[in-house]
């Protein structure tokens, strides 16, 4: 770092660097943000960067049915307006949904019922027959219009409503917050003990941890379940339950947790920790009142990894949980509306979105707290 802090051209290129990972990572989340308060309409027909401007979409209206048609000098004529009570302004129309821009304003056509029709670029249409039409259903009008911007919160409410998502978000946070908590509570008191505690095996117990950071999580998670579910036979204990996940996050974890924590408080101060032993204080008031105050940032940035990591999985929650709504994650439910919803646009970035607004909150509110923990191993070593 000070090499880098003492040349300038390496300078700009870290910061370039950190303004191009800030813009990559902004504008595809700053796009779902604005898709997600945009009408399907708009978003099939512009891109989200166009949302402050009106947008050409296609639409379509019904004309009066022939019923309503009213006899003018020896013909009949049906008349309205495609925007109805409203004011606007078409450019193109047509009869058919495979040419719907197939005439221009003003412009006559002749329609298979025997009536001519004619459209204007207010909206008004005007149709004409030689003799008094029949039928129940007036005819389709499909026309092009500027539409102006819109946003509102009803992509929202029908997500949170009727798709399961509201669910999904508290299946999330209830696997998330005790996986995240649970691990940690263990890793602080087992990191302590490997970092300060004299106890015969304690470096082998530490070689353990540090081989157990390259298990692979696919190559466990079988028979992981394997025995979780026979634990679980001999103790009633069903197979796919919120225990069983959180159990697998916590064993997934701690390797990390510990090796983390244990490196950070081996650092501390011995002085201090000494002088509290001569003052008779025992391990377990050294470990409250000592360690896990100084301990506070390495803590702090474990709890965001697990915290965004549990709460990003898919393949854990697959294996450890059932797909019913009760127990189905926000991951999983977005991968569901996927396949269902597949040409939602609406429902898709509305539910991204949803996914991803927890883990922001956190790494916001908590960053000062993740470069505190990040960069406190360096400064102790130096």
């Amino acid at each position: 770092m000070g090499g880098v802090g003492k040349n300038p051209a390496l300078v700009w290129v870290v910061n370039l660097s950190a303004i191009l990972l800030v813009v990559l990572w902004t504008i595809p989340t700053f796009g779902i943000l604005v898709s997600s308060f945009r009408d399907r309409d708009a978003i099939s027909t512009s891109g989200w960067w166009t949302a402050l401007s009106a947008s050409e979409q296609s639409l379509v209206a019904r004309a009066a049915a022939p019923d309503d048609a009213e006899q003018r000098g020896g013909q009949w004529v049906i008349e309205g307006n495609v925007f109805g009570d409203a004011e606007g302004s078409l450019n193109a129309w047509g009869v058919r949904a495979q040419e719907p821009t197939a005439f221009t304003p003003g412009e006559t056509t002749e329609l298979r019922s025997g009536g001519v029709m004619q459209v204007e670029a207010d909206g008004a249409y005007s149709i004409t027959y030689a003799e008094e039409p029949e039928g129940r259903r007036g005819d389709r009008i499909f026309y092009t219009s500027a539409v102006p911007p819109s946003f509102s919160t009803e992509n929202y409410d029908r997500v949170m409503t009727s798709e399961g998502v509201a669910q999904s978000f508290l299946n999330s946070l209830t696997v998330s917050i005790p996986a995240t908590v649970i691990p940690i509570l263990i890793a602080a008191y087992a990191a302590y003990a490997l970092a300060w505690m004299q106890f015969p095996g304690r470096p082998l117990l530490i070689a353990a941890v540090v081989g157990l950071l390259v298990v692979p999580l696919q190559m466990s998670l079988i028979p992981l379940l394997e025995i979780y579910n026979g634990v679980g036979q001999i103790f009633g204990v069903p197979a796919k339950t919120y225990a069983g996940i959180w159990l697998a996050h916590t064993g997934f974890g701690l390797p990390l947790a510990i090796y983390l924590l244990r490196n950070y408080m081996v650092g501390l101060p011995r002085e201090v920790i000494e002088s509290a032993k001569v003052d008779g204080a025992s391990d377990f008031e050294i470990f409250m009142k000592i360690i896990l105050p100084l301990s506070f940032p390495a803590l702090a940035s474990f709890a965001i990894f697990q915290f965004l990591w549990t709460w990003n999985d898919l393949l854990v929650a697959k294996v450890f949980l059932t797909s019913s709504d009760n127990q189905m994650v926000l991951t999983g439910r977005l991968v569901e509306l996927l396949g269902s919803r597949g040409g939602d646009w609406e429902i898709l970035t509305t539910s991204a979105f949803i996914t991803i607004i927890i883990p922001l909150i956190v790494f916001f509110s908590m960053q000062r707290y993740l470069v505190r923990g990040l960069l406190a191993g360096s400064v102790k070593g130096g």
